[in-house]
């Protein structure tokens, strides 16, 4: 018989003390990380039922699915009386984004190389954007009006550049430091690392607990799986997409954010085959049930396949 979780209902019950009850920002995480790899849509009955658990009612869902799509990040359509929300062409590209950087492996080498950016004099309303837009993207705010980043990936840039986003009015550079000690100086201009390894080593020491549980408990409840698997991401997405993803040489040495990578991995494949069980049970389309999970969502955290307790649980 599957177990229910005291560390499922201790996490719920911290996100339902939150205040504001922030419910755009965990539909947005379960949109990205169990309804995205199903195709992406979801019938807003089964939404308002995967989110009560966490303390969201009905009109709360029904007001942040609304204002999500009318932020241009869901899309909805009808049937009568029933609805059904799926991910808009720029909320694809933008979920695209944000999987890749909060499931991928950092890459392990580095040529030593910097991308710096320069935004040219405009309105302080269009700099702004482009200031979110690059800090997002993981940059540093080096001074006024130059960010840098230790070799961006120039194609991604190109591709905002080709399509005329707003990252298509900056001037880009390729450079190489000329001072030895020049790298770690730029670190310390353009980011906080001490305030984001504090934040990781808290989201470490709350996830032990969990990492122990899930670990010795056998069969868990497959609901409460997929309540640690939505509030385990929901907290790492937060903290993760923070993170400039620095390589390896510019941390220092036992950096929190990889054993926060390491436990998020271990507890995420030990929940996910009975939480996917349980997405399945619950969540539907309008048209009929979702469609089996993409075959690259076992691919994330560089292959969570291995740690699986039961495989048969994979849908």
């Amino acid at each position: 018989m599957a177990k229910n979780s005291p560390a499922a209902a201790d996490l719920a019950a911290r996100f339902r003390r939150q205040r504001p009850l922030r419910g755009g920002s965990l539909i947005v995480t379960i949109f990205g990380d169990a309804i995205l790899p199903r195709g992406g849509a979801i019938a807003l009955g089964s939404l308002i039922e995967l989110a009560a658990p966490f303390g969201l009612n009905e009109r709360l869902v029904r007001t942040a699915a609304s204002r999500l799509a009318h932020d241009g990040w869901l899309e909805g359509r009808r049937a009568g009386k029933l609805s059904e929300y799926h991910l808009s062409k720029n909320g694809r590209v933008r979920f695209a984004e944000a999987t890749k950087r909060i499931y991928s492996e950092p890459d392990a080498e580095w040529s030593g190389r910097w991308t710096l950016i320069v935004v040219p004099p405009m309105r302080a309303s269009a700099r702004n954007e482009i200031r979110e837009e690059l800090m997002w993207r993981g940059f540093g705010e080096i001074s006024a009006n130059v960010f840098a980043h230790p070799e961006f990936d120039a194609r991604a840039l190109r591709s905002q550049r080709d399509l005329g986003g707003l990252l298509g009015k900056v001037i880009a550079f390729e450079a190489s430091l000329a001072e030895d000690g020049a790298p770690q100086r730029l670190v310390g201009l353009g980011w906080d690392l001490e305030d984001l390894g504090r934040r990781y080593q808290r989201f470490a020491d709350r996830f032990k607990l969990v990492q122990a549980e899930v670990r010795g408990a056998g069969d868990l409840d497959p609901k409460d799986c997929f309540l640690v698997r939505t509030l385990l991401i929901h907290e790492y997405r937060r903290l993760h997409l923070r993170d400039p993803l620095l390589p390896a040489q510019l941390l220092r040495a036992n950096w929190p954010g990889a054993q926060a990578a390491a436990l998020c991995r271990d507890i995420y494949a030990r929940v996910f085959g009975p939480s996917e069980d349980y997405l399945t049970r619950v969540a539907a389309r309008l048209n009929g049930p979702l469609p089996a999970a993409e075959p690259s969502v076992m691919q994330r955290f560089g292959g969570i396949g291995p740690l699986l307790q039961r495989s048969d649980h994979v849908t």
